[in-house]
């Protein structure tokens, strides 16, 4: 652990309650802190068959910055044994740590958690803690230690907020002006070479700097400023149309909208998976709207397996008549959405996990080029983002615009 960072995390460690939400610069030692805790409440526990997890945003990511440092502290342990192909320690006591990805919520379900470290929750979808890991912490009375560095006022942000205030829980905020963790020179030379928001995100845990690679970041901030994200009522002279991005393992996400001269008015959002698509026509029939087009993309033509028959034919089926847009290149169609946002509303309540998949929507880092890659980051943002793309293409298809060709380069992120 770093000298400067070590008694604060001991501070942390002797007022830890139930909760613990820690907001954290970059080096402050987050994720060692998150791999002590579980050792130290896995060797002392005397609860029979104890299970303890951590979870960065991807598994492969807990395989490779986390297995060998939990093998490493858990050595002091001489009975603890390792099984790689599970990324899993036991200790002598029957107590287990294991390592997963958040990457895929719904294989996580129906575990039970003694306690649970959440790395680097801020790029994990929200859904993680509220439907799958709170429910297995709930008949063991399990502790959750929830770690990250600020990205935007989303879900990290929100836990942090509720932290500071609700009855077992605990909030800490740690900014490298502040720790001493970094020595003065480091963060200078961190200064130079990074922008003022990514240095006030990573370093000062900014809340509110724009997130590093966002593609509509300043776009929504943008909504924000102008008002045009808050109440936006079904006006029922209007039709309502649907723009899907039909998942088959993942999620399927839809947009409700409305068309008022230039206008786009984002009225409701809905996204859910492991469901079929008689699930998403029923959804639609319970909203009670006159409907117009529903948007799907190009490769819901293709035939599924199982059944033969292609998802437009089964939508057909069941009452909803889709339009097909053609392929399209995806920046052609971030190109779109660029161009089409300045034009929406959105309805804060009813669109919420919409406008924060768009808000975290973002470009891959290489952190071997130390550069943005073309394409983007797919995570849980990527389904509300890929729905809101077919949106801008459909209605771009329909008035044959012709699509700009775009360059990437950082004059297109944010």
């Amino acid at each position: 652990m770093k000298h400067g960072a070590w008694p604060l995390q001991l501070d942390l460690h002797r007022r830890k309650k139930r909760f613990t939400v820690i907001v954290a610069h970059r080096r402050f030692g987050k994720t060692v802190l998150g791999i002590s805790e579980l050792l130290h409440a896995a060797a002392r526990t005397d609860r029979k068959a104890s299970r303890y997890a951590y979870l960065a945003p991807f598994q492969r990511q807990a395989k490779a910055v986390v297995w060998d440092m939990l093998k490493d502290q858990a050595r002091a342990f001489k009975v603890a044994r390792f099984h790689e192909g599970e990324l899993r320690c036991d200790l002598e006591n029957g107590a287990r740590i294991s390592l997963y990805g958040g990457d895929d919520p719904d294989s996580l379900r129906g575990l039970y958690l003694d306690g649970v470290v959440l790395d680097e929750f801020q790029q994990m979808d929200p859904r993680l803690w509220s439907e799958v890991i709170r429910p297995a912490l709930a008949d063991r009375k399990g502790w959750a230690l929830i770690t990250g560095t600020p990205m935007g006022r989303n879900a990290l942000w929100q836990l942090y907020e509720r932290a500071k205030a609700a009855p077992g829980w605990a909030a800490a905020l740690y900014r490298a002006s502040e720790t001493e963790a970094l020595p003065a020179e480091e963060l200078a030379a961190a200064r130079a070479a990074m922008s003022e928001e990514e240095y006030a995100q990573e370093f000062e845990c900014s809340f509110d700097a724009a997130i590093r690679g966002a593609y509509y970041g300043k776009l929504i901030a943008q909504a924000e400023a102008e008002k045009r994200i808050g109440r936006v009522p079904h006006e029922p002279s209007l039709l309502v149309h649907t723009a899907w991005d039909l998942g088959i393992g993942d999620a399927t996400a839809i947009w409700f909208y409305q068309r008022h001269r230039r206008e786009i008015r984002i009225i409701d959002y809905a996204e859910a998976s492991g469901a079929g698509l008689d699930h998403y026509a029923r959804l639609l029939q319970a909203k009670g709207y006159a409907y117009g087009e529903h948007v799907l993309p190009h490769d819901a033509r293709v035939q599924e397996l199982g059944s033969g028959k292609t998802r437009v034919e089964t939508l057909t089926a069941l009452g909803i008549r889709p339009r097909v847009l053609s392929a399209h290149r995806v920046e052609d169609g971030i190109n779109a959405v660029r161009q089409l946002l300045p034009r929406c509303w959105f309805d804060a309540e009813t669109c919420g996990r919409g406008l924060e998949a768009l808000r975290n929507y973002r470009s891959e880092w290489d952190e071997r080029r130390q550069a943005f890659r073309e394409r983007p980051l797919h995570d849980w943002s990527s389904h509300a983002a890929d729905a809101f793309r077919y949106l801008a293409m459909g209605l771009r298809e329909e008035s044959g615009e012709r699509m700009p060709k775009i360059a990437y380069d950082d004059r297109w992120i944010v």
